[in-house]
């Protein structure tokens, strides 16, 4: 999910924009789905500005956890910041793209191992076909927003699904189950085409498959219920003991949460 804070310059041309959205904002999400944790992510809008997911998670508290946004020029000292401050891994945006290029994932995967934090790509799926090698060869984990951002109407049959089928294979890949209004051509509130999708990914790797609400989905005109949203999880992942692993276990490796029993 992300913050928004209008007092905080954007980047000129943000291709995202959206309006205040605050730590006590998300509380009424988290009292009415019975979440507990969050992970702030920056948003394209900042840039390489991290102030309001790094304010954020200090007001969360030590249920939060951030994806920072930043490029080759970051140094080592501000890596160790920071870690210090909760973040557990970078984002890459190569759909509204602009801070970071595809070019800069294997020095900065480098760079941050070993805090041992992940890379997260926002990338069409069609990119991450024509980018498997240099995904596969990437020292860290890397995590998939929006289930791979598969195309359709191919689904589960689009070269982008093989490819990002095969990169789960390798066993450093992780998908975030979040987004379906983007991944849809048959609309909501149960997006069958990118229902499928998460339900195929739920079945061949539900060891390395988290959640997101991608609140406050500032993508959309009309916003989708998160109730709705959530919901969805025990269509594509029907067995009980998948969603705690897709809710509990696996956020705990991915993002250094304290383990849950």
């Amino acid at each position: 999910m992300h913050f928004f804070d209008k007092r905080v310059a954007t980047v000129p041309g943000a291709p995202v924009l959206h309006p205040d959205a605050f730590p006590n904002d998300y509380r009424k999400i988290q009292r009415r789905l019975g979440l507990q944790r969050n992970v702030v992510v920056t948003p394209s809008a900042y840039g390489t500005n991290n102030q309001v997911t790094l304010s954020g998670i200090a007001e969360m508290g030590s249920n939060a956890r951030g994806v920072a946004v930043v490029d080759t020029s970051v140094t080592d000292a501000e890596l160790q910041r920071l870690h210090g401050l909760g973040i557990r891994g970078i984002r890459f945006n190569l759909v509204q793209a602009g801070a970071t290029s595809l070019e800069m994932a294997e020095p900065l995967a480098a760079r941050i191992k070993p805090f041992g934090w992940h890379i997260q790509f926002h990338m069409p799926g069609r990119a991450m076909v024509e980018a498997e090698s240099l995904l596969a060869r990437l020292p860290v984990r890397i995590a998939f927003d929006h289930m791979g951002r598969v195309a359709q109407p191919g689904g589960v049959e689009d070269p982008s699904f093989v490819t990002l089928s095969r990169l789960l294979g390798r066993g450093n890949t992780w998908v975030k189950l979040s987004g379906p209004y983007l991944n849809t051509r048959q609309g909501g509130p149960e997006y069958p085409d990118a229902s499928a999708v998460a339900r195929e990914l739920a079945r061949i790797a539900p060891e390395r498959m988290v959640w997101g609400s991608d609140w406050p989905h500032a993508t959309e005109t009309t916003k989708p219920d998160d109730a709705q949203l959530f919901d969805l999880l025990s269509a594509w992942a029907p067995d009980e003991g998948v969603r705690r692993r897709i809710l509990v276990q696996n956020p705990a490796e991915l993002y250094d949460f304290p383990s849950v029993p």
